[in-house]
């Protein structure tokens, strides 16, 4: 489907019991039978809920997807997908990932007899010559976490197709309002819906989304006999939260330009990650295969150093030092000592998170007050540093 406003809106349903134009949640853990086996499509709420399936149906159209499965946490949605290998299988990763699928993928899986072979997937070459006979999963994010690398999807989907490997990637940070992997020929899409497809801050949720039946089937098995399923309240949250996806990224992007432009030209800034940029690498594949390019904003300062980024990330008054991203309110995080802090330095680094790397996720304020934010952040980071250097002469 077309994810215009019109479309995104209407994709949730009128409760056809009630007419209720709010879709129900059916708190509830089981639901009576008729006769043993003989029930109204429900018998146990880890198996299957209303209010879940109303979400999973509405996030397999947004992805034109055949099949929506809805979790505890993003990450029990990747936990679910990696439970489709076995011991022996090899997977082809994004060099820069995520530090909790890393962690996953590194310390819990690997035990298990999955190698796991990290590569600069901005090439699709790069996977292609990664790929071995034993290769069943390659994975990519595209925005990357938190360096914004843009991968080609349609191109890698092809060396999948042609390895015999399923192709997943993280949605996330576009969100199916921006970008939609499936019908570039992905097998696999993830979400963290904590993030923009909640929106709000007030949710943890995951999302898997397979564009055939027979893969999602044997996720949905894989969530049942795992158990991370998503409640119903905050299933009913993520659908309240996608009424006003288009909306909200709308204004993400636009204030994300802005930011980046403006951090472009500032004398302390080192380099800037965004998409949005024509300086940035595969600006013109992220503009092919996306409709906008998002929220997310990372730079590095020409002080390259944790102080630095901590004395900044310590300065601002509308964003707000906290993990996560994709809430209405403003929010920075330094990826070093927070979200990518289970990833070995040199790795880290390799990889291209420096040690001042700092990532913004832009929110709905006016784009001019966050600017005014974190000008005064830069002004007081360097009163702070002369500072210190002073103390230091003097001692």
């Amino acid at each position: 489907m077309s994810n215009n406003a019109t479309n995104l809106i209407h994709s949730i349903p009128v409760d056809e019991l009630t007419g209720a134009i709010s879709v129900p949640i059916y708190q509830t853990s089981t639901f009576v039978q008729e006769a043993p086996g003989l029930n109204k499509g429900y018998d146990y709420a880890r198996t299957g809920n209303p209010t879940r399936a109303t979400l999973e149906t509405i996030v397999a159209k947004l992805e034109n997807g055949s099949t929506g499965i809805a979790f505890g946490s993003g990450l029990a949605a990747i936990d679910a997908v990696l439970k489709l290998l076995q011991a022996g299988d090899e997977i082809v990763a994004v060099d820069d990932i995520y530090g909790g699928a890393f962690r996953l993928f590194t310390h819990v899986y690997q035990k298990f007899g999955i190698t796991v072979n990290y590569v600069d997937t901005t090439k699709a070459e790069n996977v292609f010559h990664a790929i071995t006979p034993k290769t069943k999963l390659i994975w990519i994010e595209t925005p990357t976490n938190p360096t914004l690398k843009i991968s080609d999807i349609e191109a890698i989907a092809k060396i999948a197709r042609a390895s015999g490997c399923w192709l997943c990637v993280d949605n996330t940070f576009a969100s199916p309002a921006l970008q939609q992997p499936l019908s570039l020929g992905a097998d696999i899409v993830i979400h963290s819906a904590t993030k923009y497809l909640g929106g709000h801050s007030d949710l943890i949720a995951g999302l898997v989304v397979t564009k055939e039946k027979e893969l999602g089937e044997k996720i949905k098995f894989i969530q049942n006999a795992s158990g991370a399923i998503l409640s119903p309240f905050d299933s009913w949250l993520v659908i309240r939260g996608i009424e006003t996806l288009p909306l909200r990224i709308k204004q993400h992007c636009i204030n994300a330009q802005a930011i980046a432009e403006y951090l472009e030209t500032h004398p302390a800034v080192d380099n800037v990650y965004y998409p949005g940029l024509k300086s940035h690498f595969n600006h013109d594949i992220a503009a092919s295969q996306a409709k906008a390019f998002g929220g997310i904003v990372s730079f590095t300062l020409k002080d390259d150093t944790e102080a630095a980024a901590t004395s900044f990330v310590t300065s601002t008054k509308y964003f707000k030092l906290a993990e996560s991203l994709g809430g209405v309110k403003s929010l920075l995080c330094h990826p070093a000592q927070m979200t990518h802090k289970s990833i070995p330095t040199e790795k880290r680094r390799a990889s291209g998170v420096a040690d001042s790397l700092i990532r913004l996720s832009v929110g709905l304020e006016e784009a001019a007050d966050l600017i005014a934010d974190l000008e005064q952040a830069f002004e007081k980071a360097k009163a702070a540093n002369k500072t210190n250097v002073n103390q230091t002469v003097n001692i």
